[in-house]
């Protein structure tokens, strides 16, 4: 089958999905963890996987001590539900990793960074969905840490299991698993259009044989790729490997087609047992942090949203959301920071040509609530951009922005801002 394979991977031309690129890096993964920290230019910093974004509060608490112990003092959440510490001593690697280590948080040193697992953040606390994905998501994780496999996989594969609202089902994962009403589940990846389905009791261990599966099809391929997408194969051919290895190991399945997914999450307020915030640019201080430890009861979850959903009882909902909104979070759906992302920018990385999220509080008022949103980013890379239609703020080398609209379907519009004072009246004309 692999021989089969890599004489497929010979034709760049015929790749795994539409949305493919074929990709060959001339390096190593050089993702950052907690035990292997990224010299930025406001110090190290890790990043701490966090499945599904489910912490307990025990768990948050000691987050918020090492940022305070160990870094700047704040928590930075990532477009994964995960959590960066910045500002840390290059040397402090080993006391970060103890302190994590006690929490439960680095259950698997040699999988640390391949824990990159996102789920539906509201799963069984609204009523909606079709199942809830915390069994998969306790299942998965622990096949993961176990398959030495595993290991292999890049700290940019992601997993995203949805309940069949359709939340992370959009978020362009390497493996996806989404919940149907029949009660099982639809396997489907990359941006492929074709799903496999299996039962609910075996979607988990289907997840990992098909990331196991796509890591076989690489090391044939004798390319280094990190992502599926990244993999050229002919259409359907990774999804057909991963049936075979379904079918030795025993997993019922069929091939149908795939739901297409959203790309926002959800919106502050009260959700069923739940309380959805969001925070802006995704950055808290470790006092607001430690506000939605005492709110929550006995969990966080993290969203992709750069947000945060708290299991608690709804008798004192009103309470709690004065309580986040008087710390600095936002509870009112109607705020204009749900339509705005930034990088983290200057001074934190060398690479950024402006203090974009400096610059994205001030042009705040600029921002139409029911328009594009905005994602500000320092450089061409534009890290951490969203999926889905937006407006791209991207700062120039020589000082100032260009603008431009990502829109499915359209062609782009785009404008040079140069002039500061001008800047918020181009990003109000170019997103309405």
């Amino acid at each position: 089958m692999m021989v089969g394979m890599l004489a497929a991977m010979s034709t760049p031309a015929l790749r795994s999905s539409p949305q493919a690129t074929a990709v060959s890096r001339g390096r190593g993964d050089a993702c950052p963890g907690t035990l292997r920290l990224h010299a930025a230019d406001d110090g190290a910093l890790a990043r701490v996987r966090v499945p599904g974004g489910v912490l307990t509060v025990r768990q948050a608490e000691a987050l918020a001590d090492a940022a305070e112990r160990l870094g700047d003092g704040e928590l930075h959440l990532t477009s994964r539900g995960n959590v960066q510490l910045r500002g840390l001593d290059g040397g402090c690697a080993g006391e970060l990793a103890g302190l994590l280590d006690a929490a439960g948080l680095l259950p698997s040193r040699g999988h640390e960074r391949v824990r990159n697992i996102v789920a539906s953040p509201l799963s069984g606390l609204d009523g909606r969905g079709a199942l809830d994905v915390r069994p998969w998501l306790t299942a998965l994780d622990a096949a993961l840490c176990a398959s030495e496999a595993a290991q292999a996989l890049s700290g940019r594969f992601l997993f995203a299991l949805d309940d069949g609202r359709g939340d992370v089902a959009g978020l362009d994962a390497d493996v996806t698993v989404r919940a149907t009403v029949d009660g099982g589940a639809r396997l489907g990846l990359g941006g492929s259009g074709e799903a496999l389905h299996v039962s609910a009791e075996e979607a988990a261990r289907a997840a990992l044989l098909a990331a196991e599966t796509f890591l076989e099809a690489a090391r044939a391929s004798g390319a280094q790729v990190w992502r599926v997408d990244e993999l050229a194969l002919p259409e359907g051919e990774l999804l057909a490997a991963v049936g075979r290895r379904l079918t030795a190991e025993g997993i019922r399945h069929e091939r149908r087609g795939r739901e297409t997914g959203r790309t926002d999450g959800p919106p502050p307020g009260v959700a069923g047992d739940g309380l959805c915030v969001h925070i802006p640019l995704g950055r808290l201080s470790a006092r607001q942090w430690r506000e939605l430890t005492h709110v929550a009861a006995g969990e966080l979850r993290l969203t992709p949203w750069r947000g945060v959903v708290l299991p608690t009882p709804g008798t004192h909902a009103d309470v709690s959301l004065a309580r986040l909104a008087a710390a600095g979070l936002v509870t009112d759906p109607g705020s204009p920071w749900l339509r705005v992302g930034a990088c983290v920018g200057r001074p934190g990385c060398a690479k950024s040509q402006a203090d974009v999220r400096t610059d994205a509080a001030a042009t705040l008022g600029a921002v139409d609530p029911h328009g594009l949103p905005l994602y500000w980013s320092g450089c061409e890379r534009r890290c951490g951009h969203p999926r889905g239609d937006r407006v791209d703020v991207v700062a120039a080398p020589g000082g100032g922005y260009r603008l431009s609209t990502a829109v499915h379907g359209e062609e782009p519009r785009t404008t040079s801002m140069n002039d500061p004072a001008r800047l918020a009246a181009a990003l109000a004309e170019i997103t309405s």
